[in-house]
């Protein structure tokens, strides 16, 4: 946990990752056919490995792998196919990479396998509220947890506020889970859910909000990378034409002192963020 914005570390199983004073890279890795951005340009262990080295390479600290289309509207898949997609390509890249792996799965029975083979962190887009036995199998292993609000299921989540209410609604249930099971607060890092269920001005006001998160007295985790909203706000850019705005919301995530930033395209935001801190040390010396 960190209070404030002094350098911390999270808590990863056997991995220490600091943040604070520089913000966290993690490259999106998906093993999926129908992802929005990347479905099916890695479906193959191989590629999959090609990639999260290629990450590696460009300044990542941490591959995110998911198995799983979450885009709106996406079929649902059984755990059955997600683990024949996740772990062939998980098992070759914890062998190979040396920077953290995190597991992009709200099932439970996913998680445990993909910590079984290597995995450090457990990427929950449901914040513990899907899968009853996710909080307890984090606990085992303890694991890294990234808790995100999903605003997608009303059975699960019902907005009744503002987003920066039904934000905090959402993540205080989540760490009452997670306290409950006894997942230890420096594993975690907080996901305001951007576009998972938010519209463009919501996901908008998320991002001025990184402070108001921070003073829950948990890190952030922002994904906003190739968002609808993005392209909503530049008047409809498609998908393949929405790297430099996602630069752009990365500084920012940066600025406000965000503990990690999820992206598609790691080279770009490697390279923004050191000149950015460049220029900041220049003028501070």
């Amino acid at each position: 946990m960190m209070t404030n914005n002094a350098q911390a570390e999270w808590i990863c199983r056997d991995r220490k990752l600091p943040y604070g004073e520089r913000t966290l890279v993690m490259g999106i890795l998906n093993v999926t056919p129908d992802s929005f951005s990347d479905g099916g340009q890695f479906y193959t262990p191989e590629l999959a490995l090609r990639h999260a080295l290629e990450m590696e390479a460009d300044g990542a600290d941490i591959i995110d792998i998911g198995a799983e289309s979450t885009r709106p509207g996406s079929e649902i898949i059984s755990t059955d196919e997600e683990l024949s997609r996740l772990i062939p390509a998980l098992k070759l890249i914890c062998e190979r990479v040396k920077i953290p792996v995190s597991v992009d799965t709200y099932k439970s029975k996913t998680a445990e396998e993909a910590l079984k083979f290597g995995a450090s962190i457990v990427n929950d887009v449901w914040g513990l509220q899907k899968d009853p036995q996710m909080a307890s199998v984090v606990a085992k292993y303890k694991a890294g947890l990234v808790l995100m609000a999903n605003y997608t299921d009303p059975s699960i989540f019902a907005r009744e506020g503002s987003i920066e209410e039904d934000c905090m609604s959402f993540w205080n249930k989540s760490i009452a889970i997670a306290e409950k099971a006894g997942i230890d607060p420096s594993t975690i890092l907080y996901d305001p859910g951007i576009g998972f269920g938010t519209d463009t001005d919501e996901s908008l006001k998320i991002l001025t909000k990184i402070p108001s998160w921070k003073q829950q007295g948990y890190p952030v985790l922002i994904g906003a990378s190739r968002k609808r909203f993005v392209g909503a706000t530049l008047g409809g850019v498609p998908v393949e034409e929405r790297d430099a705005a996602t630069l752009s919301t990365s500084i920012y995530c940066a600025q406000q002192k965000a503990a990690c930033v999820r992206v598609h395209n790691v080279p770009a935001t490697v390279h923004g963020y050191k000149m950015w801190y460049a220029m900041k040390g220049a003028e501070r010396g």
